[in-house]
């Protein structure tokens, strides 16, 4: 009698550049800014983050793998009158090229202050530890080695994971309170945009174009559909473990102290009364480690979502891919040259995301229910109810942010 066939142990894959992606600075900024001024109040939008984005990013997992496709290459199939194909084009390039430059500048900024602060030579300006990241960040993307990519953005994950989930476990919170703000919905007074902002730094859109390409390097058939499934969602839900864990940490530290976070050292603050002279290195490494990654994952994304789109060659050594993911990068390094605020940035970058995310989850939908481009394996009926649900939460948080900024509510 012949023996079942041993079931490969777990590997982490393409889900750790998803989770690599959106646990950058601007993670790190907007949860702790959720923690020190709403407490636990707003994790529940953070428990619908990681519920969104496995759904989401399932789509585009099986997307890629059945069709060979990356999303940006099935618009183009999709919608092939010239009007449609121009107009998603303009969207998509200018949503997430350009976008992503915005967030580039966070990025690097975020992985710089890391590192000035890890070794604290005053006589280095800011300047030199962003030249320093924009480098690595070059190096390991000209190298136009997926599996590198993914081993090194695997590796800056278990840091991460380390760094914020250690932190939060030692600081003992009240777990009856977390469950409560995790499970039980509220919109404390002034939190609009910052509910968004914690939508918007964990369902990227960008992410969508990124790993529908990224699972086509791991697996070739529809027989590694289920592990894909399983790859996503132990990723995504590790990553809205790490989220939380630094809401949590925050809220302990600042919320109802009457102290507030304004920079990035504020994180350090966060977690002297718990490890002294520790805390600065360990936030330090855990920025740097939220930086460098994203810093590799938004240009690779922008490439992967500019040439599908126009239909251009979509390979890591190609010049067209290697321009497109040049231009963010060097876009960011400039303006994180220039001074910025990084807080700045990274908020507006969240915001903008939270809002963008309904439309390219519109998109999404549209292409997994094409039987042209699906064939049998389109959206389920379950499939679809819950994609739109998640549109219109995003739409409608999207939609009360920006009526609360023009003073309407």
């Amino acid at each position: 009698m012949q023996k079942p066939a041993k079931r490969s142990p777990f590997r982490p894959g393409p889900g750790a550049l998803v989770t690599a992606a959106f646990i950058g600075p601007g993670t790190i900024t907007t949860c702790s800014l959720a923690g020190a001024q709403f407490g636990y109040a707003l994790l529940w939008g953070l428990t619908f983050s990681v519920v969104a984005t496995i759904i989401l990013q399932e789509m585009s997992a099986r997307l890629g793998i059945i069709t060979r496709y990356g999303l940006g290459e099935a618009l183009r199939t999709q919608f092939s009158t010239p009007a449609s194909r121009f107009i998603t084009a303009i969207l998509v390039v200018s949503a997430i090229t350009i976008g992503n430059a915005a967030f580039q500048t966070g990025n690097i900024l975020g992985a710089s202050i890391g590192l000035h602060a890890l070794f604290g030579d005053e006589t280095l300006p800011l300047r030199f530890w962003v030249a320093l990241t924009a480098a690595a960040a070059f190096l390991l993307l000209l190298a136009g080695s997926y599996k590198l990519i993914e081993r090194a953005l695997v590796g800056l994950v278990i840091v991460m994971s380390l760094t914020f989930l250690t932190t939060a476990i030692i600081i003992s919170p009240r777990l009856p309170e977390i469950l409560r703000g995790m499970f039980i919905p509220s919109l404390p007074s002034g939190s609009i945009l910052t509910l968004v902002g914690l939508i918007g730094t964990t369902v990227v859109p960008y992410n969508l174009f990124l790993h529908a390409s990224a699972v086509q390097e791991r697996w070739k058939d529809a027989s590694g559909l289920g592990e894909a499934r399983t790859d996503i969602s132990v990723s995504v839900i590790l990553g809205g473990l790490i989220s939380m864990a630094i809401v949590v940490t925050s809220a302990v530290a600042f919320f109802g102290t009457g102290n507030t976070i304004t920079d990035a050292s504020g994180f350090a603050v966060q977690l002297e009364p718990l490890l002294g002279q520790w805390a600065r290195y360990v936030i330090s490494i855990g920025l740097f480690a939220a930086g460098i990654s994203s810093a590799i994952t938004a240009p690779l994304a922008a490439a992967y979502a500019t040439t599908g789109i126009l239909g251009w060659k979509r390979d890591m050594t190609s010049w067209r891919f290697r321009m497109v993911w040049m231009f963010i990068l060097l876009t960011g390094t400039l303006f994180s040259m220039l001074g910025f605020r990084p807080l700045e940035v990274i908020l507006f970058a969240q915001a903008a995301n939270g809002i963008l995310l309904p439309v390219i989850a519109i998109y999404l939908l549209s292409v997994m229910n094409s039987r042209k481009i699906m064939g049998d394996n389109t959206n389920t009926r379950l499939s679809n109810i819950a994609g739109i649900i998640v549109v219109l939460v995003a739409l409608g948080l999207g939609v009360r942010s920006i009526l609360h900024v023009i003073g309407i509510i």
